[in-house]
């Protein structure tokens, strides 16, 4: 097993991170760093990054600490489908929610599962559920993202990922 630099690692980062249409500043949010480190990350420039932040980075874009893609994450939908429907009646389905966050457009009856999911649900499990649904409905994960951030601005979701 050949042993990876921080300036390979950032690269493999940069690379995930654009393959699921975020920007470096969402990234930031999503993980709890900041951009400049995400940035040096990136560039190869950064110092020093403790390796549970740099494992929880990894982690967060289903990278492992080799900084291999984990392959399929089909638990994404699933898992923010039931967290969104935990306290109510009649339960988001995944594949209802991966056309709502595909085509931008939530049925009124699931804003209240919406607004719980944004609130939430894992940073893990929404990046994998945008790149899930994506896939699967077909349109750039850019435009999903778009989709969840316009949700949280008007459900007013008080998350500092949705900032």
């Amino acid at each position: 097993m050949s042993s990876l630099r921080l300036d390979e690692i950032g690269r493999m980062v940069r690379t995930r991170r654009e393959e699921l249409g975020l920007s470096q500043a969402r990234l930031a949010r999503l993980s709890g760093l900041s951009r400049a480190t995400i940035n040096q990350l990136e560039t190869g420039t950064i110092v020093d990054l403790g390796v549970t932040k740099l494992a929880q980075l990894l982690d967060l874009l289903g990278l492992s600490l080799r900084a291999e893609h984990e392959g399929s994450r089909s638990r994404g939908l699933q898992a923010i489908s039931q967290t969104a429907s935990v306290s109510y009646r009649r339960t988001l389905t995944p594949k209802l929610l991966a056309t709502a966050l595909a085509s931008g457009e939530i049925p009124p009856m699931w804003l209240p599962h919406v607004s719980t999911m944004l609130d939430e649900a894992p940073a893990k499990f929404i990046v994998s559920a945008v790149e899930e649904a994506a896939h699967s409905q077909g349109v750039p994960a850019k435009v999903v993202w778009q989709h969840l951030l316009r949700w949280a601005h008007e459900l007013k979701s008080p998350r500092a990922a949705w900032a």
